[in-house]
């Protein structure tokens, strides 16, 4: 019988592996609408109960139905306003920003007690109503922040334009920030910031490239940036000096270049901006400082607040400042028990926060500066989350805008910097100031509901 055949050949089938399957999309953070809702009712119910408390300590009858009522009103406006359209923003932002609000009402009233012919806390309470109203306007009408980026130049003109007009307007204790028309007051300056901050980023997620990595290298990991790049650094910076030299104001020049050179490293990642950033600021600052008479006496008050003192003139506005903290102490005085109403006309203002100090002492100032820092870091945490550059370089821009204006000030009216114009921002008495806060929160809101709505980390 014949041979069984052979067994066939063992062969191998080499196929081509099955492509992994894509990723299954980040699922979305949850919207947390309800924890919103319930921090801006204990927002809402903490400013009430001070606003009440003012008026108990003074012994005169306070409006505080009608400001609860508006501050309420307001706060549900902004939630629906968020709920609607931004439903997965970061839950923290706006409950701060109506709790920093309502504490500045409180405070605004408690020195129109003080002072009962400079009576601000209800202009203060229509402005801030305008502001909320603008802040529903951006959240329900900006779909994505991207559009913005369209307008970089649109905005960088009028941002100029804006910072240009109080120069043709008489000087406001010393300083050309305002405009005055027909019994109201207008500070432009407010607004020029976010539209800078646009322009910043428009301009800086277009070119972070070429910042990062042309040019020759100088020094350990700074470049000489070639001239279409580096022409608009420069710009920036003649500009800051100009109109810290035209307007008088030190603080809108610091903020101005501040916010550039802050932008910039994020942009770049390059710590050598930083430093470079630091030390224009610093000759101009010096050259203005010594040359300017305005802010040359800001200076000298800065680094000898007791001379009035010592000359027999009684103490100046910052020594008085000085007095309020060091009267505050660990607990304070008790609201309506200060007497930081004697800085005068700025108290409400520039000075706010001596008054907070005071009444509120180091364990309630310590709780004010949390907030802001507690606005800014969420700012910051949208910014990381955005996927897209423009949205990234916005967000800090407008979380740095927060940061510098409360660095500025606070560090002013305690003495660790020269004292500036500017006003805390939601605490201090300003229509302008407010306003202008309020849009940068729903600009930030809106850019956390595409960070935490696109399966970024809550």
């Amino acid at each position: 019988m014949p041979p069984p055949p052979p067994p066939p050949a063992l062969t191998a089938k080499v196929t081509e592996p099955e492509p992994a399957p894509p990723p299954p999309p980040g699922a979305r953070a949850p919207k947390r609408r309800g924890i919103e809702l319930t921090l801006l009712a204990g927002a809402v119910l903490i400013s009430v109960m001070g606003h009440a408390y003012v008026g108990l300590a003074a012994g005169v009858p306070t409006p505080t139905a009608r400001y609860a009522a508006g501050l309420a009103v307001a706060a549900l406006l902004a939630h629906l306003a968020v709920r609607i359209r931004a439903p997965y923003a970061d839950p923290l932002l706006l409950p701060i920003a109506v709790l920093l609000n309502g504490l500045g009402l409180v405070l605004i009233e408690r020195l129109d007690l003080a002072t009962p012919g400079e009576a601000g806390a209800g202009d203060q309470l229509r402005w801030s109503g305008l502001g909320v109203g603008l802040f529903a306007l951006v959240v329900v009408g900006l779909r994505d922040h991207r559009v913005l980026q369209r307008y970089a130049y649109l905005s960088v003109t009028a941002a100029l334009a804006l910072m240009l007009v109080p120069v043709f307007f008489p000087a406001v204790n010393g300083a050309h920030i305002w405009i005055r028309f027909a019994g109201l007051s207008f500070q432009p300056g407010e607004f020029a910031k976010i539209l800078l901050a646009v322009f910043f980023a428009s301009y800086l997620a277009a070119n972070r490239t070429a910042l990062a990595l042309t040019g020759r290298r100088l020094l350990w990991k700074l470049r000489l940036l070639p001239g279409r790049v580096l022409g608009p650094i420069l710009t920036i910076w003649l500009l800051s000096v100009g109109v810290l030299v035209l307007e008088r104001d030190l603080g809108t020049s610091l903020l101005f270049f501040g916010l550039f050179v802050i932008m910039l490293f994020t942009a770049t990642g390059r710590i050598g901006w930083i430093a470079v950033g630091l030390l224009l600021a610093a000759l101009g600052a010096y050259a203005v400082g010594t040359l300017e008479p305005h802010v040359h006496s800001r200076v000298q008050d800065w680094m000898n607040p007791f001379a009035s003192i010592e000359r027999g003139e009684g103490p100046g506005q910052l020594a008085q400042s000085l007095f309020a903290f060091a009267a505050g102490g660990l607990l304070g005085a008790g609201l309506g028990h200060g007497h930081s109403f004697l800085i005068g006309f700025a108290a409400k203002s520039d000075f706010v926060l001596a008054t907070a100090g005071e009444e509120l002492g180091l364990v309630g100032l310590t709780a004010l500066l949390i907030l802001y820092g507690l606005l800014v870091s969420r700012g910051f945490r949208a910014g990381l989350a955005l996927r897209d550059p423009f949205g990234r370089l916005l967000a800090t821009g407008l979380a740095s805008i927060v940061a510098l204006q409360v660095f500025v000030i606070a560090g002013g009216v305690t003495g660790l910097i020269p004292l500036t114009g500017m006003a805390m921002p939601f605490l201090a008495q300003g229509g302008s100031s407010v306003v202008t806060n309020w849009i940068i929160v729903a600009l930030l809101v809106r850019l956390s509901d595409s960070a935490r709505g696109t399966g970024a980390a809550p």
